[in-house]
């Protein structure tokens, strides 16, 4: 398995995997550049992309398919993220969850208030319209390699 640049053939794959584990799947095309993907046997099994504005991202769509959870993928995906923004553009990552805070908070995150959130990001669709209300903010500072 590996860990690469999510490719435009990925995309029905990231779709179908969003949708099975219930997170937003119908805005995260337009930006297929800032995302990569897992792959093993000719399949894309997790993937992670951002919704960058500025210094600010918005992690998006961290997703592992079931039968890898728990063997240090999410994390692998969050270091790769964390790398291809290494060039300085992003200082500080968001995020929204119902369903991961413990996750990430074991990895750096901390509870934040949607307000505090950049008007930028605070813009984006998921920030909007795709993540309820009662979705958890949480925001970390980019680790560098």
């Amino acid at each position: 398995m590996e860990i690469r640049p999510a490719r435009t053939e990925d995309r029905m794959a990231i779709a179908r995997l969003l949708r099975e584990a219930g997170l937003p799947n119908v805005d995260f095309a337009p930006h297929l550049e800032r995302f990569f993907v897992v792959t093993g046997g000719g399949q894309v099994l997790a993937a992670i992309g951002a919704e960058v504005a500025g210094e600010d991202a918005l992690l998006r769509s961290l997703v592992v398919a079931p039968e890898l959870r728990g063997r240090g993928w999410g994390d692998r995906l969050l270091a790769a993220i964390d790398a291809a923004a290494e060039n300085g553009e992003v200082r500080r990552w968001w995020l929204l969850t119902t369903t991961a805070e413990a996750f990430f908070r074991k990895r750096g995150f901390r509870r934040a208030a949607r307000d505090e959130a950049p008007p930028a990001i605070a813009a984006t669709r998921e920030f909007r319209e795709l993540c309820p209300s009662l979705a958890a903010c949480l925001v970390r500072e980019r680790r560098r390699a």
